[in-house]
């Protein structure tokens, strides 16, 4: 390729790497309709919900994180004996093939330290990363204590 030609395709080959490297755009997209629960009480944690999709191949989310958001923890939940119980979760993995639900009442990402600017209908930038080295950024809807989920 003759250096006036490589010069042009530069902008566009550093875009569709930054594409494939982020997820946005294929087919294949490792998370699914993300969603934030905002807290009752300013300054508590929230709650980001999402479905892990193995469609691609067999995946482990390591971490999630915001520019928006002062920390981000990944929460196994669950009822035991009548109780809502939650600990903590290092890794969430998924099979090739399958989903895996975070929802209320279950597995959850809590986030702490929201921006005090988000209100119930702003978009809030999430950013998962994953074992392999590789990121998926998406914008989580936001909805109100108690108010349904928008999926």
């Amino acid at each position: 390729m003759n250096r006036p030609i490589r010069r042009a395709a530069a902008p566009f080959l550093a875009l569709a790497a930054l594409a494939a490297c982020h997820g946005k755009g294929g087919g294949d997209r490792p998370v699914r309709q993300p969603w934030v629960s905002l807290p009752a009480v300013p300054g508590r944690p929230g709650a980001a919900y999402f479905t892990l999709s193995g469609e691609g191949g067999a995946r482990v989310l390591t971490g999630v994180r915001s520019a928006l958001v002062q920390r981000i923890e990944l929460h196994a939940g669950g009822m035991h004996g009548g109780m809502m119980t939650m600990r903590p979760l290092p890794r969430a993995e998924v099979a090739a093939g399958a989903t895996r639900a975070f929802a209320p009442k279950g597995d959850h990402a809590m986030l702490f330290g929201i921006d005090p600017a988000i209100r119930p209908g702003t978009a809030i930038p999430l950013r998962f990363d994953f074992a392999d080295g590789t990121a998926f950024e998406a914008e989580a809807k936001t909805v109100g204590p108690g108010e349904a989920a928008p999926y």
